[in-house]
């Protein structure tokens, strides 16, 4: 539970109370008490949210219940079969790929994944990508594009992975690389910002012909710890950089960097997975039917 989420938690732990003791008691008093709470929750959660600071959208963007790649996967798609490595080096598991079915359209599915757990997070390491795992983006990129399959990329990482071992094997010469390839591809490609879009971390599979955001999610040259870390030498200071970054759904789409905003359910997406599924799938259908009106040289 995020710190301004805590009295939408209270009001309905209360009405959990009140509802239990409706059934052993009932009562029209009871009853309408309840419907009482639930008018103020629903206002409640409309003020809070609708008047969110962009350090608290950063807090929303990293909810550790935040729907994850894996869970659109089986929202949205079907027939989804993954495909592993990069031919070179190993099977990075901070990106899952593969082929999957959305409606008629058959699709490339590339999507950076996080875990819930400590086990999960060690698997996926915390979706930070190595350059095997830009490598393994690219070689299936090339695969829909040989087959004449849109791509789909899925982002969510606060950058691609800073160790040593990572530099060695060519971190930035990796994403670099896909920069220059995913400009050149003759397929269409659209990308989603499904919570935090980090430096060349997020770019590394995100130079696309669409770019969507969910409402709640951010997007970003550094993370707000990282950014004031530099400028005041004091990470707590992120609260003021996330402001200064503008980094929110709302001020990228202002700028014009980013094409739509997939609006969440009043909350979060993860107050509601189907939702924020729906909504999605909406928008990932209205952008393949645009751009499967456009040609390859355009494209």
């Amino acid at each position: 539970m995020l710190d301004f989420e805590k009295p939408i938690y209270d009001l309905q732990e209360k009405i959990s109370e009140l509802r239990k003791s409706s059934v052993d008691h009932p009562d029209i008093k009871i009853n309408k008490e309840i419907s009482e709470l639930e008018k103020k929750l629903d206002k409640l959660k409309q003020n809070i949210f609708k008047n969110l600071t962009p350090w608290q959208e950063v807090q929303l963007a990293r909810h550790p219940q935040r729907p994850y790649f894996l869970d659109y996967v089986k929202l949205i798609f079907t027939d989804f079969i993954e495909l592993h490595g990069d031919r070179a080096f190993k099977d990075d598991r901070a990106v899952i790929t593969g082929f999957a079915s959305l409606d008629k359209f058959n699709v490339m599915l590339i999507g950076q994944q996080k875990g819930r757990t400590i086990e999960d997070n060690i698997i996926y390491n915390f979706g930070m990508m190595h350059p095997e795992g830009y490598r393994k983006a690219l070689r299936l990129m090339k695969l829909a594009e040989k087959f004449n399959k849109p791509i789909i990329t899925f982002i969510d990482t606060q950058g691609a992975y800073p160790g040593m071992d990572a530099e060695e094997r060519g971190q930035a010469e990796a994403i670099a690389k896909n920069l220059l390839e995913m400009s050149l591809l003759r397929v269409p490609i659209i990308s989603v910002v499904i919570g935090e879009g980090g430096s060349g971390g997020a770019l590394g599979i995100g130079v696309t012909n669409i770019i969507l955001m969910m409402e709640n999610s951010v997007y970003s040259v550094i993370t707000p710890e990282g950014c004031a870390s530099i400028l005041w030498h004091d990470a707590t200071k992120a609260d003021q950089a996330s402001s200064a970054l503008k980094i929110t759904a709302r001020d990228l789409y202002s700028f014009g960097i980013i094409d739509k905003i997939v609006p969440e359910p009043v909350g979060g997406a993860h107050t509601d997975y189907q939702t924020a599924a729906d909504n999605l799938k909406k928008e990932l259908l209205a952008s393949l039917k645009k751009l499967s009106k456009v040609r390859p040289e355009e494209l």
